[in-house]
Parts: structure tokens; sequence; C-alpha cells
């Protein structure tokens, strides 16, 4: 992995993601891409034991401690045309959305 994102790659990932930024978003999210690579490389540097448990936290989250799941039980809504309403472009009870035309990465 390169040191930073240079102009040209970041250039790049934005065409390809349709983005449309002016300079000045441009140039901020470039430098905060930058912040956020620096300071992973700061934790990467971070010397670990081989033997560290991996672990999202801190503190120790066992079965004993954990809540119990909830169902995962679907509800409908009951007034889904509220919520195509909202959207730019709406047929036949469907969101339209914009074509994004496909190029070869490289």
């Amino acid at each position: 992995m390169s040191e930073f994102i240079d102009r040209s790659t970041f250039d790049h990932l934005v065409h390809l993601a349709a983005l449309e930024l002016s300079p000045e978003q441009a140039e901020y999210l470039l430098r905060e891409l930058n912040n956020q690579l620096k300071a992973i490389r700061e934790l990467e540097a971070i010397p670990l034991d081989a033997d560290l448990p991996v672990t999202l936290h801190g503190v120790p989250y066992t079965s004993s401690i954990s809540p119990t799941l909830r169902s995962d039980d679907w509800q409908p809504f009951d007034r889904p045309q509220d919520i195509l309403a909202q959207a730019p472009q709406a047929e036949d009870g469907y969101l339209i959305v914009p074509d994004i035309p496909h190029t070869t990465l490289e």
C-alpha cells in the first residue's frame, strides 16, 4: 500500500464512484482520506503480543452477559406509497435509479 492517496488515484476513484465534487470538496475529502490512512498506520505500528486474542473492544462479551437475540420478524409497512413519494423517481411501485455506465477497472 502506498503511503498516501495521490491526486490521480483519487480522481480515478471519484470518477468510478460517479461523484460530483467541487474542487474544495475534493481537496477536503482527499485530505481526510489521507488522514485516515495515517491514523491506521499509527495503529498498525503499535506492538502487540502474538497471543493477544482478537476482540472488538476491551470488555469481554461472553454469552453469560450477552442479551438474547431478538427474533427477526418481518413487519410489512402499511403505506409503501409514502416511502415511494420521497424518491426522486418511482414507477409501478419501484424506485428508479440512474444508470451508472460501466468502465473497465485497471
